[in-house]
């Protein structure tokens, strides 16, 4: 558990970037994701952070691009507060887009009711749902009165940190409930393209990046007994009917756990029972539930300070 790991994205050709691949794993690392398209590969990974150099040298050679990806390993909910097209405009997505290029898994969420002033409020189920995830992104309108007053409304029962978003220009104090606020990116009918547009996502990223630190500082005080990156590579091993899931990041890394995405009721039991090299049953240092998402798999691993050592 002495070992920094540091999360970075390669960009390169398809071609011969198994070398790639092959020094992450004699270096210890993690390959968190591998995303093919035509001839070309994205690989999101987690590097030991004295080893960084000797990954760049190989990426160089393959004239492959890498770039370090704060977010890796975490995954995000980004919110809306209805399904409607006034609450769900171009801007939610590109926040999403520009989230997952930090190296995140995003998760769009439409609330069932935000329209009216009395009536903005989210469910227990979605509430709940929320909280599955490492950090919640709201993303708000252009109105400073709705933001100030009626929005913070959907932030009742959240657990995890809250980054709100919005047109007007606002300060974090004046967000009720909000742990960041970040302006210039309402409702617009056009996707971000433009320059003043793109830096405010280039600051969203880096105010959750920061957020995000925060939470690693806090759990490296009292880590959890296994790595969540390991845990991914003994689901590979283990479960070999994840090899069969068709969705995006079938394993889906959070800072302190991981969510599977196969039925809870087929495959929870063979999940409890993965086993690691020093004798120890997964049952015995996570907690494994049902999602709220499409009843996948959601493991939260327990920290040091409850079982007493880590793996």
């Amino acid at each position: 558990m002495g070992v920094v790991l540091e999360p970075y994205i390669y960009e390169g050709g398809m071609y011969k970037h198994g070398m790639i691949l092959e020094l992450l794993e004699d270096l210890g690392g993690y390959l968190v994701q591998k995303t093919p398209a035509g001839s070309e590969v994205t690989l999101v990974m987690l590097i030991p952070k004295e080893d960084v150099h000797l990954v760049e040298d190989v990426a160089e050679k393959l004239l492959g691009k890498m770039t370090k990806a704060p977010l890796t390993g975490t995954e995000i909910a980004v919110v809306s507060p209805t399904l409607a097209s006034h609450h769900l405009p171009h801007s939610a997505c590109d926040v999403a887009e520009y989230l997952r290029r930090g190296g995140a898994n995003t998760n769009m969420i439409g609330l069932a009711r935000g329209m009216g002033r009395r009536v903005a409020l989210s469910e227990d189920y979605e509430r709940k749902l929320i909280n599955e995830h490492d950090v919640a992104v709201f993303s708000f309108g252009v109105f400073t009165d709705c933001i100030i007053n009626k929005k913070p409304k959907l932030f009742k029962g959240i657990k995890i940190p809250i980054v709100a978003t919005g047109g007007p220009d606002l300060n974090t104090e004046d967000v009720p409930g909000a742990d960041m606020y970040v302006g210039n990116i309402g409702r617009v009918s056009h996707r971000l393209r433009k320059e003043s547009e793109l830096s405010s996502l280039d600051t969203l990223n880096e105010k959750v990046g920061e957020i995000i630190e925060q939470k690693r500082e806090e759990l490296a005080k009292d880590p959890p007994v296994v790595m969540p990156a390991r845990l991914m590579q003994e689901i590979e091993r283990q479960i070999p009917q994840i090899q069969n899931v068709l969705s995006p990041a079938p394993i889906t890394l959070q800072l302190d756990g991981v969510r599977i995405k196969l039925p809870y009721e087929d495959h929870h039991e063979d999940v409890e029972n993965i086993e690691f090299d020093e004798g120890v049953v997964l049952s015995e240092i996570a907690e494994v539930s049902p999602s709220k998402m499409k009843n996948y798999i959601l493991i939260k691993i327990k920290p040091e300070s409850e079982i007493g050592y880590t793996i």
